[in-house]
This record gives structure tokens, C-alpha cells and sequence, in this order.
């Protein structure tokens, strides 16, 4: 994945507190097992750019307590790295149980957890970082902390079977699609937002302000990864393409194109996706590509980001602000 533009400016200003995530992260999941510690060490190539911790720690910046020095790294809390390293334990997890219902062999350019050990120790090992999450989370004053985090996670467990759900239904709307890529992947982005702002202790309108750029920001993330799944190239991507084809999940660019294709390519999109044919997903890719539903996707994520960045108007300028706009702006440019 390219840098953020944003990535010198974020480093300089959280690079200590993600390492303290990353550190804390290895110490709560660590195991005496050797055989739990072995898939403890491999899950943690799945963490990428750790989008959710660093936007906990930017939003705990950008609304940082007027009576403190709002450009230094200083005003995060140990508060902000706990909230970090739990939601960046839940996303996990989410990642290695979704490999397991898109039985992908490739996450982060390498082999995944059911790829390599199963599907039996791959769930156990999801479960094994949802509790230690909790376990983390526990150790924090805040009880809202808690609930919310408890209620994020069950919204997201929603937003997959409801996914489950509607595998082959290609009559899926575009109102269930966003309901369900809000829950799966939106709610704890919004929450990583909330979260942080929350732990500086901000006014409830900049809370909900943060809050709504997050949800913004993830259902447009969601879009564009839903769009590379059906563009992208696996070198590039670096993880399995073409799983929403194979597993029968419509996505929005293929909603698009089943509601306003000719008649003779709708049929022929429905019966490739029902077709047991190895080659479906290609054939699949050949035929969105050169229609006009990808550029139709792309503008939904983009008004999607322009609606993250208008929701933070209202923070007081500055570089957090800044590097928030930026990394809404990033989205629809990357490539993973």
C-alpha cells in the first residue's frame, strides 16, 4: 500500500504511541503455548497501516483540551493507547474470520491463518483476539469505553450475517448494501473516531462530528476495497481478489450494473455468478470493468469522503484537522 500522504506528518506526531500500541498488542496476546504463539507472531503481518489505532490517537489530537499544547503527541493518554491497541485487536480478528468465509490463501502478501493451519484454528484464533480485547479493555476505568467497543463488535457480527444472508440474492438494494458495509466495516472505524475524541475528554459535538467523518470515511473505504476486488491486481493488492464474485456477495459496482445493464448482460452477469465454472471470476471482471458502474462506485466514495471532510469543519484549523482531510482524500486514490 502507498505511504498517506500525511504519513510523515502522522509519524512525527504518533510514532510513539503506535509503537507503544504495537508493543502492547504483542504483550496482551502473548502465550507460554508455543503453538498459540506461533499464530499469535503470524497474525501480526495483518495489521498494514493500522488505520483504526492511528485515527483513535489523531482524533484524541485533534480535540485535545485547549488548556494543553494541541500540536504534541504529549496530550495522548495511556487511555489512547489502550482504546488503540483494542480496536486494532478486534479488526484483526474480523480480518482472520473473513478469510475464512472468503477462503482466502493470501493476506498482506503472505499466506493466511486458515491457509496455512485451518479453518478450525484460525476461528479459534479470531476468538482468541476478540477476548483479549475485552481482557485489555477491562483494565480501563471507563465502562462506556467497554460498551461501546462490546456494541461495535456485535454490530459488526450483524453487518457479516446479514452478508452470510444474502449471498446470492441479486436482487440485494443498494439500502441493504450500505446498512451492511456500514456494520461490517464502517461501525468500528466510526468507533476508533468516537473513541478517541471521547478519551480527551471533547465536547460532545466535535464526539459526533469525529464520529460521523469516521463512518463517512468507512463506508467509503468499504467501496473502494469492494471495487479493487473487482479491478485490483493481487501483486498490487496484496491479498486474494475476486472472493465477493466467487462467494456469490454483490457489491455496489455489480448492484449498479445488474439495475441499469441491457437485459442480455444482466442475464449474463447473474449466470456467471451462479456458474461453477473456474474462470467465473475472470469472465466476472472482464465484463464490470468497461461499464460505467466502477466510475458510478468511485463517485459514491468520493461524495462519501467529501461528506467526512465537511463533517470536521467544525474542529479548530490546524495540522490534525489537516492530516484528517488528508487521509479521507487518500482513499479513493489507494490501491489496497
Amino acid at each position: 500500500m502507498p505511504a498517506l500522504p500525511a504519513a510523515t506528518a502522522i509519524a512525527g506526531a504518533i510514532e510513539p504511541h503506535l509503537k507503544a500500541v504495537d508493543s502492547l498488542f504483542a504483550r496482551e496476546l502473548a502465550s507460554n503455548l508455543p503453538h498459540v504463539q506461533q499464530l499469535v507472531k503470524h497474525v501480526e503481518r495483518f495489521r498494514g497501516k493500522m488505520l483504526r489505532p492511528t485515527l483513535v490517537l489523531l482524533c484524541g489530537l485533534a480535540t485535545a483540551s485547549d488548556t494543553a499544547d494541541n500540536e504534541s503527541e504529549d496530550t495522548l493518554t495511556h487511555r489512547h493507547v489502550v482504546l488503540a491497541t483494542v480496536v486494532e485487536m478486534v479488526h484483526v480478528a474480523t480480518l482472520v474470520h473473513d478469510d475464512i468465509l472468503d477462503s482466502a490463501e493470501v493476506r498482506r502478501r503472505g499466506a493466511t491463518i486458515n491457509h496455512l493451519h485451518g479453518n478450525e484454528a484460525a476461528v479459534l484464533l479470531g476468538d482468541y483476539l476478540i477476548s483479549h480485547a475485552f481482557h485489555l479493555c477491562s483494565s480501563l476505568e471507563s465502562q462506556s469505553d467497554s460498551r461501546l467497543i462490546g456494541h461495535t463488535t456485535n454490530v459488526v457480527c450483524e453487518g457479516e450475517l446479514t452478508q452470510n444472508f444474502n449471498r446470492g440474492n441479486w436482487q440485494l438494494s443498494e439500502a441493504t448494501y450500505f446498512d451492511i458495509i456500514y456494520r461490517k466495516t464502517a461501525s468500528l472505524i466510526e468507533t476508533s473516531c468516537r473513541l478517541g475524541a471521547m478519551a480527551s475528554n471533547a465536547p460532545q459535538p466535535a464526539v459526533e462530528a469525529l464520529a460521523l467523518y469516521g463512518r463517512h470515511l468507512g463506508l467509503a473505504f468499504q467501496i473502494i476495497d469492494d471495487v479493487l476486488d473487482i479491478v485490483g491486481q493481487v501483486k498490487t493488492v496484496g491479498k486474494s481478489l475476486g472472493s465477493d464474485i466467487d462467494k456469490g456477495k454483490l457489491t455496489l459496482p455489480m448492484i449498479h450494473f445488474l439495475a441499469n445493464a441491457a437485459d442480455s448482460h444482466r442475464e449474463l452477469l447473474i449466470s456467471l455468478l451462479e456458474s461453477p465454472a473456474d474462470d467465473r471470476v475472470e469472465h466476472v471482471r472482464q465484463l464490470l470493468m468497461p461499464s460505467s458502474s466502477i466510475a458510478y462506485a468511485r463517485g459514491r466514495a468520493q461524495k462519501l469522503v467529501d461528506e467526512a471532510i465537511s463533517a470536521i469543519a467544525i474542529l479548530p484549523a490546524g495540522p490534525w484537522r489537516d492530516i484528517l482531510t488528508e487521509m479521507a482524500e487518500f482513499v479513493t486514490r489507494r490501491e489496497l
